[in-house]
């Protein structure tokens, strides 16, 4: 460190502000001087930074929960106190609903679990040999009878002789599930869904969920995949393609979302490594 009383006072002082949790002090990079002092002060900005971001996110987070939460409770308190003050029968439909608003808690809870597993690096997975088309076919299945009633033609298109992936396969059975829900949701009656999957020419394979519903905007394509973004009027939490992102990442693969603009459709494709041998 220079002896400059005036640039170690800075450096000092922006240090302090951090220790007190003042995480925007920035200290000015200097033009001259020592190498190794500019890459100190670099690292220190980079540093604030990075516990400004999270902060920053902590809050929000804190924030987009509680909002999630208040519905639910909002309903499910009403529900049994009209119950009780004799406003509503205490019959299995008004039981039904305070039940599925529990559920709708419950999941998340759950969802939030996961995520915070994967942020925390706690996220253990049990990777093995697995067939994809497989998979691919018993979430399919899962999502037919959805599928039906919107009017929605769901297919695949994996390649039975398609070598196994390394994987989890109750994981990636999620991350499809999350994918097919949403393409579901957002593809109007009389569309398609499709699930296909390619080796991508070299150790790995990629999968893609393609839909023929609404399509992006270029804003969205980033966004889609953070907490808490849905669009107005979703029951959903908002938290399916964060987790999604989150779980292939955890199987060392890449996921992203393309379109060609709106009413134009959509398809996230991500990749996972082929099993070994």
């Amino acid at each position: 460190i220079p002896s400059g009383p005036a640039y170690a006072l800075t450096l000092q002082e922006a240090a302090d502000r951090v220790a007190d949790g003042d995480y925007s002090a920035r200290v000015r990079v200097p033009p001259h001087g020592p190498r190794r002092v500019r890459r100190l002060v670099e690292s220190f900005n980079a540093m604030a930074e990075r516990l400004e971001r999270g902060t920053s996110q902590r809050r929000q987070l804190l924030a987009d929960v509680t909002h999630e939460l208040r519905t639910p409770l909002s309903v499910v308190q009403g529900q049994l106190e009209g119950q009780l003050d004799g406003v509503y029968p205490r019959d299995d439909e008004h039981l039904r609903g305070v039940l599925d608003e529990t559920r709708h808690m419950s999941r998340i809870l759950e969802d939030l679990r996961m995520l915070s597993l994967a942020a925390s690096g706690g996220l253990r997975l049990d990777r093995r040999p697995t067939p994809l088309d497989e998979i691919v076919d018993d979430a399919i299945d899962a999502r037919a009878p959805e599928a039906s009633v919107s009017g929605v033609t769901l297919t695949s298109s994996v390649p039975a002789d398609l070598p196994p992936v390394d994987a989890d396969a109750t994981r990636l059975r999620e991350v499809l599930d999350n994918l097919l829900s949403n393409a579901v949701r957002y593809t109007p009656a009389g569309g398609s869904v499709i699930v296909g999957a390619s080796p991508d020419g070299t150790d790995r394979v990629s999968v893609s969920v393609r839909d023929t519903g609404r399509g992006l905007r270029d804003d969205e394509r980033e966004l889609i995949f953070e907490r808490f973004h849905r669009e107005p009027g979703s029951r959903g939490s908002g938290l399916g393609l964060a987790i999604a992102r989150d779980l292939i990442r955890a199987h060392g693969g890449e996921i992203a979302a393309e379109s060609e603009g709106p009413d134009r459709g959509t398809t996230i494709r991500f990749t996972l490594p082929f099993a070994d041998g």
